[in-house]
């Protein structure tokens, strides 16, 4: 990771993603209903509404897992590209999801989950790290603190240790956004703490965030967007400040709550 890169100027280049009019079908249901939303790179996001929101479907369409009904208006375009081999969008993200998480709880060092990230595997399976890999994967260890850690198997690690190993894995690639699925999901108050941090250091460091989430104390100071979803629709975008307001927010969620900003973070009460 280059710890050094900003996000000072990156408003004037291309959008990271352009979806216009995206509706995603799985048989007679509608996933994604209409979809349009810019992020410009360097932006940190982030994207909130309830369970069946259609938040996490949103990420698997920027990741081509699903695609678009075809037809006039749509535009489905990630790096200024509209076609892509999978492989190679991929490499241009860093995802963090509970189920990678899943997946990675096993018996592997977190050293090697993280170098497992240039070979886009569940551990090593034989690949060999080059040397640029070696050190690549020193740099991210200790830009995220856990160098100490990583020898250490996944499977003795608690739920906070394993989500800043994969975080390091996300990062291997340099992405240009790094996107995080209910990346607090399982974690403790301390385990919160120290994750917030890292990502709030990520955030400062230039990489795009953008953070699927249902809880709002999720969303870093350092975010500037909010993005509200509801059944598969954006209904509304803007400002954090302004999203992120107890009518708005109460009537996003269908329940009273009151909405408290300090220091940069928001949280919710009244529930």
């Amino acid at each position: 990771m280059n710890a050094e890169k900003t996000v000072s100027g990156r408003a004037h280049l291309s959008p990271l993603l352009e979806f216009r009019n995206v509706t995603v079908m799985k048989g007679e249901k509608k996933l994604l209903d209409s979809l349009s939303v810019t992020i410009p790179e360097g932006e940190h996001v982030a994207i909130l509404g309830p369970n069946g929101a259609g938040k996490s479907l949103f990420i698997k369409a920027i990741m081509r897992e699903y695609y678009p009904l075809q037809g006039d208006g749509v535009r489905f375009r990630v790096c200024g590209r509209d076609v892509w081999h999978v492989s190679d969008l991929r490499s241009h993200f860093g995802i963090v999801s509970n189920e990678l998480q899943y997946t990675f709880t096993r018996e592997i060092t977190g050293r090697d989950v993280v170098i497992s990230g240039f070979f886009s595997s569940i551990g090593l399976y034989g690949n060999e790290a080059t040397p640029a890999m070696e050190q690549k994967t020193d740099v991210i260890l200790r830009f995220l603190e856990i160098d100490s850690l990583s020898d250490r198997l996944v499977t003795t690690m608690s739920s906070g240790e394993a989500r800043r190993f994969l975080i390091g894995r996300a990062l291997v690639h340099d992405p240009k956004a790094l996107i995080l699925d209910e990346p607090t999901t399982s974690l403790d108050l301390h385990a919160l703490h120290i994750f917030r941090a890292t990502l709030r250091k990520i955030a400062q460091a230039g990489t795009g965030i953008i953070m699927v989430t249902h809880t709002l104390s999720d969303i870093i100071p350092e975010t500037t967007r909010i993005i509200l979803m509801k059944d598969g629709q954006c209904c509304g975008d803007g400002p954090k400040a302004e999203m992120l307001t107890s009518e708005r927010i109460s009537g996003h969620f269908g329940v009273p709550v009151h909405i408290r900003e300090e220091d940069g973070w928001y949280y919710v009460t009244g529930y």
